[in-house]
């Protein structure tokens, strides 16, 4: 049983730790979602979130996973006699590609092993053959901890394939690592709020650019939910086309404003401090799952050289600690375990988990 007045900390890749000063934003009393005042909240919401991501396109709020963005992304910018290249490099790579062919859309991979990453020359060789409508990315691969070189991949397509559209899973690195939309030339990418915006889960963010929301109008079928047509309908009123979720709203308004006061530099290294911490521990007590180059701001994939048991070590502490960090994700479960540094978790809050884990592990 839960003791709800004393919840675990959470160390997993999302949900994060949740500070008591944005659980206070959801408690607010709600709003009518067609009235004035919501639509100031979100009017306000999307013009920081436009600054965030240094963007003067398209901000939509999904009240939804992440998940149903790479549905969204493939059902509206891609039609149904053109292909799309989907870059696969660990287990959520992977399932958008499985997603873009349940959407019945014409799918071709390009495989790497987990925790290698997707480089430019690759996807260059490719798009070479020119027959891709879109290609999809994911910036930061929370099954094995490894941040792809995005900017990179980016120039070299506003180089080369200016055409092709781009698609970026963001579900672990927008906020905690850099995302200048405009400058990349992409054209959707998006996140869950219960990462590093360090909010409860039930709302995804998508950035959405005006050549995608072009694309949109001649693809049949878009489905309902999630029709880009009328995100950006309803946009124009500060609106969703469907029940937002306030609550989630609230908070998120709440953490732009700490973010923009922050500023988004300082934000950005804050999580790098706290990733060259957990990485330096990693590489003493035991090794990283991918190479140090690309080893990621946000989360950490500890390869589990020493053999320890995860799942006991990680019941261990949450017994004696109440925080819980978490195993690694499907094929790499007990193989690595992966600790969580972004959104609000701190420096202090890492010494203390790790010095917990040595005392376990030592």
């Amino acid at each position: 049983m839960v003791d709800w007045k004393n919840p675990p900390r959470l160390f997993i890749p999302g949900p994060v730790k949740v500070d008591e000063e944005v659980l206070q934003q959801l408690a607010r009393p709600t709003l009518g979602h067609r009235g004035k005042e919501y639509a100031q909240l979100h009017g306000q919401t999307v013009d920081m979130l436009k600054k965030i991501f240094f963007t003067e396109q398209n901000i939509f709020l999904s009240t939804s996973s992440a998940s149903g963005i790479w549905e969204a992304a493939i059902r509206n910018c891609v039609g149904l006699d053109e292909t799309v290249l989907c870059t696969c490099c660990g287990a959520f790579s992977d399932k958008w590609a499985d997603v873009a062919k349940s959407c019945g859309r014409n799918v071709e991979e390009l495989k790497v092993d987990w925790g290698k990453p997707i480089l430019p020359e690759m996807v260059d060789e490719k798009l070479a053959a020119g027959k891709y409508a879109a290609v999809t990315l994911v910036y930061n691969e929370t099954s094995t901890g490894l941040t792809n070189p995005v900017y990179e991949i980016s120039r070299m397509m506003k180089e080369k394939y200016p055409d092709v559209l781009v698609f970026v899973d963001a579900v672990s690195a927008m906020v905690g690592l850099p995302l200048h939309f405009d400058e990349l030339a992409w054209d959707v990418t998006f996140a869950s709020v219960q990462k590093a915006f360090a909010i409860p889960p039930g709302l995804a963010v998508a950035v959405v650019s005006n050549r995608a929301l072009e694309k949109s109008r001649n693809v049949p079928n878009r489905g309902y939910y999630f029709d880009f047509q009328q995100f950006a309908k309803r946009a124009q009123q500060s609106q969703t086309p469907t029940t937002p979720n306030i609550p989630h709203i609230m908070a998120l308004n709440y953490q732009c404003e700490k973010l923009l006061t922050e500023g988004m530099d300082n934000v950005w290294q804050r999580h790098k401090r706290m990733g060259d911490f957990v990485r330096a521990w990693a590489g003493e007590k035991f090794d990283l799952f991918c190479e140090q180059e690309y080893a990621s701001n946000t989360l950490t994939t500890v390869k589990n050289t020493r053999g320890i048991n995860v799942a006991e070590t990680i019941n261990a502490i949450q017994e004696k600690h109440n925080t819980i960090f978490g195993n690694g994700y499907g094929k790499l479960k007990e193989q690595t375990f992966r600790i969580a540094h972004m959104g609000d978790i701190t420096l202090d809050d890492l010494k203390e988990l790790l010095a917990w884990i040595d005392d376990e592990i030592d």
